[in-house]
């Protein structure tokens, strides 16, 4: 795979995660508009996080990070790659559905597992309730999560990049539904003793709109593979050589994975002793997360599949020049990023969401989250780029040593700055496990050789390319405070923050062009290809 294929790749990933990251922006101020930061919208959160936070651990996290290596070597060398395919998907369904019927009987203590804050008011009811609903989604996200495996490692990422965006289409179609009023009395959910609380017709059409979604994207991302050569069609699953093989590897990664889910489960535990405040970390996640998926995971999308077929054919020059590439593009996409939520979260947090039942107080507490996070971000996307130099080795073992480390960072920092701080030591624990993380995977790194190096143009861009953050930082919180009535007025706040977040990127790219940071020609070629 040529490097230009590789910036195609990126960029076709980079496009359609921000079109779905916008239009997940738009269910949540959807969401924080009708339901605020309320029993229902947190019940709803809890609840969609629960397949989520399973399908990292089953399907991106780890049976994809052995699949993708073992599938690429197969197209490499010319071996059964749809045979091996075939067997992996009807192994990882066998495996759900049998998961999923376990985690519907055991929802209740699931809840109390990602937030036992709920226990005893009725934010619990509507968790389990909403939970045995939308758990199913798990498989089929985590089957399409293989099919995208599949397509990726064949240089194909359109179809399973574009997956999200219906999700997020039929989420806030399923949003204007309820508020029209429609299905008012055929849809409803108990929400345990008492009144019902407000938005619960909402909450209870999105959770159906969460499972109609994973049956699309997975309908989606079938018929893209068979476009693409790979019939797939599941059977009983047999223990195949390729298939044990690949569970040797996987486990570690499984393992790693839910280490990672006990990273976001303190997290919720932190903030579920604190009203509101799982709404407002969940919110703060989606702002930062709008870079970390645009950049970081359409770069370990790409790379991994990239390197796992250049190291198999000993490509060490090209597996080194496409680590670079991808490090440079990535931080000098995200470190200016990082810069803005740092120094203009609450611009950004008041005008996107501030209305209705997401008041300024929302707003302030969302914001503080913003920025502990954003001195994260580059943690975040490093990580994407590193960990494909162990998981295109069929190394799993060592990232999971990694994150165990990382863990147990997150859990003393978490817990001992919650007594201080409040619910923002969820976000600071969050932040200091990801550098954590980076300083682990950056040493292990030494003994893989230059293959695992960054050449001299990245050595010589990074420093120029902090420089013009830094320099766009200044003009951001100088042009903040010039603006601020603006900001705050109806109509005109819109306009002020697209015009602060235009001057923010004209001064990043400007003066990143003027002191050689990167060439403005270098981003319009890759847009072109």
């Amino acid at each position: 795979m040529k490097p230009i294929r590789l910036m195609s790749g990126f960029l076709t990933v980079g496009v359609w995660t921000l079109l779905s990251r916008i239009l997940g922006f738009v269910r949540d101020i959807l969401i924080a508009g009708w339901l605020g930061t309320g029993p229902v919208a947190e019940a709803f959160l809890i609840a969609f996080s629960l397949p989520n936070m399973f399908r990292r651990f089953f399907a991106e996290g780890a049976f994809n990070t052995a699949f993708i290596p073992l599938f690429s070597k197969k197209l490499q060398n010319g071996d059964d790659a749809e045979g091996f395919a075939n067997d992996a998907f009807s192994a990882l369904g066998t495996l759900l559905i049998g998961f999923t019927l376990l985690a519907l009987v055991c929802m209740p203590w699931l809840v109390l597992a990602m937030a036992s804050g709920f226990a005893g008011d009725q934010r619990f009811d509507l968790a389990v309730s909403y939970g045995r609903i939308a758990f199913a989604y798990i498989l089929f996200i985590s089957l399409a999560a293989l099919l995208s495996g599949v397509l990726n490692a064949t240089g194909r990422f359109a179809a399973a990049a574009a997956a999200p965006v219906l999700l997020n289409i039929i989420l806030i179609g399923t949003l204007m539904l309820a508020e029209s009023g429609l299905l008012q009395d055929r849809v409803g959910i108990t929400s345990g003793a008492g009144a019902a609380p407000d938005g619960l017709h909402h909450g209870t059409m999105l959770v159906w709109g969460v499972l109609i979604a994973g049956m699309a994207q997975l309908a989606l991302l079938w018929r893209a593979a068979a476009r693409a050569g790979f019939a797939i069609r599941p059977h009983w699953p047999h223990l195949t050589p390729d298939l044990k093989r690949l569970a040797i590897i996987a486990l570690p990664a499984m393992l790693a994975g839910g280490v990672v889910q006990v990273n976001l489960l303190v997290g919720r535990q932190v903030a579920s002793f604190f009203d509101g405040a799982i709404a407002w970390l969940s919110y703060a996640d989606r702002l930062y997360q709008l870079p970390l998926g645009v950049v970081g995971i359409a770069v370990g999308v790409v790379l991994l599949p990239d390197l796992s077929r250049r190291l198999a054919a000993q490509d060490d020059a090209g597996a080194r020049h496409a680590l670079s590439r991808a490090g440079e593009v990535s931080l000098a996409l995200t470190i200016p990023s990082a810069v803005a939520l740092m120094v203009i979260p609450l611009p950004l947090i008041s005008v996107l969401f501030q209305r209705g039942a997401f008041d300024a107080t929302d707003s302030a507490a969302t914001a503080a989250a913003v920025a502990i996070y954003g001195l994260g971000l580059p943690a975040f996307v490093l990580q994407k780029v590193l960990q494909p130099l162990y998981f295109a080795r069929e190394d799993t073992r060592t990232p999971f040593r990694y994150a165990v480390v990382s863990m147990l960072v997150n859990i003393a920092v978490a817990v001992s700055m919650a007594w201080l701080l409040g619910y923002i030591g969820a976000a600071i624990g969050t932040t200091v496990a990801a550098w954590a993380m980076v300083a682990q995977l950056w040493a292990g790194t030494r003994s893989m050789g230059s293959v695992a190096q960054f050449d001299a143009r990245f050595n010589h861009r990074l420093g120029r390319i902090c420089a013009a953050a830094a320099v766009m930082g200044g003009v951001l919180w100088l042009m903040a405070g010039l603006l601020a009535p603006a900001l705050m007025m109806a109509g005109w706040r819109y306009l002020a923050l697209a015009g602060l977040v235009t001057l923010g990127i004209v001064t990043y790219f400007g003066a990143g062009h003027l002191i050689g940071a990167f060439r403005i020609a270098e981003f319009r070629g890759a847009l072109r290809r």
